[in-house]
């Protein structure tokens, strides 16, 4: 990363970038929405066959990223019961559960092939955390989640993958088992990040939502966007900032302009 820097304004496109998402406005056809709706689990699915347990690196920087975990204790090895909602195949999971042995970890995602190889990772335990399959837009996580008894939830890079008319129902389910007082943590995509400006023409599904190669979909946050979600469903905000990083691709020697929100909303 050559330099990263935090606020609330957006990133300032190129003039070139500007005219390309511009001329971007042919949306794909409604029988295709329709149809990429329905397929969405198995879009997923697929994504995991293909990829194992591969695609994603460990994620080591939830930790670090995240000082919310150790903050949120009131002594030091206090027993934490977290929610991961959207754990894909365990990638901030299981780096969590070895560097932190007070943890109770719920964990569910909408492929039921990632929480296979969730279950399957010689570091699952059932005496620390409990998977499911779940779609968090229709399953109510009280059928495996007790009532106001989560103290973390995170939310990372799943929102992104949902249709952004049902993201709301994933923050009415997820205040559901969170405790008053307790936050969501959140990260995903911002606004003209790379990802955004690399869609071809007949990829974009509606206002900054695009559909991948693979059929998977991804929505681009804005910070009034979240923030209206959220506030929407009871949460209070309390940090919602844009992360602004250029990485570096030496080979190409091409600087990327990544653009994330990192986010933390606490239910009252």
């Amino acid at each position: 990363d050559v330099f990263k820097k935090k606020g609330h304004s957006a990133r300032i496109l190129s003039p070139e970038e500007a005219d390309k998402l511009a001329k971007d406005r042919v949306l794909v056809s409604e029988f295709k929405q329709l149809k990429l709706e329905k397929e969405a689990q198995k879009n997923w699915d697929l994504f995991y066959k293909r990829n194992s347990t591969n695609f994603f690196k460990d994620r080591h920087w939830t930790t670090r990223e995240f000082q919310e975990l150790k903050a949120c204790r009131e002594f030091a090895d206090q027993k934490l019961t977290i929610l991961e909602a959207g754990c894909g195949v365990g990638n901030c999971l299981f780096p969590l559960l070895e560097e932190d042995l007070h943890i109770f970890a719920y964990a569910c995602d909408f492929s039921p092939r990632a929480v296979e190889y969730v279950k399957n990772n010689a570091l699952y335990s059932t005496e620390r955390c409990k998977v499911f399959q779940c779609d968090l837009t229709k399953d109510d996580l009280l059928e495996n989640i007790p009532a106001d008894s989560v103290d973390v939830v995170t939310l990372i890079f799943v929102l992104s993958a949902i249709h952004p008319d049902k993201m709301h129902l994933v923050l009415k389910n997820i205040y559901k088992v969170l405790k008053p007082g307790k936050c969501v943590l959140f990260r995903d995509y911002g606004l003209y990040d790379h990802a955004m400006l690399r869609f071809k023409s007949g990829s974009k599904l509606g206002e900054n939502f695009y559909v991948r190669q693979d059929g998977t979909r991804s929505y681009f946050f804005t910070e009034e966007f979240l923030s209206q979600l959220f506030k929407a469903e009871g949460y209070e905000q309390v940090v919602n900032e844009y992360v602004q990083r250029e990485t570096v691709n030496r080979k190409e020697d091409l600087r990327v302009p990544r653009v994330f929100l990192q986010s933390k909303f606490q239910k009252p």
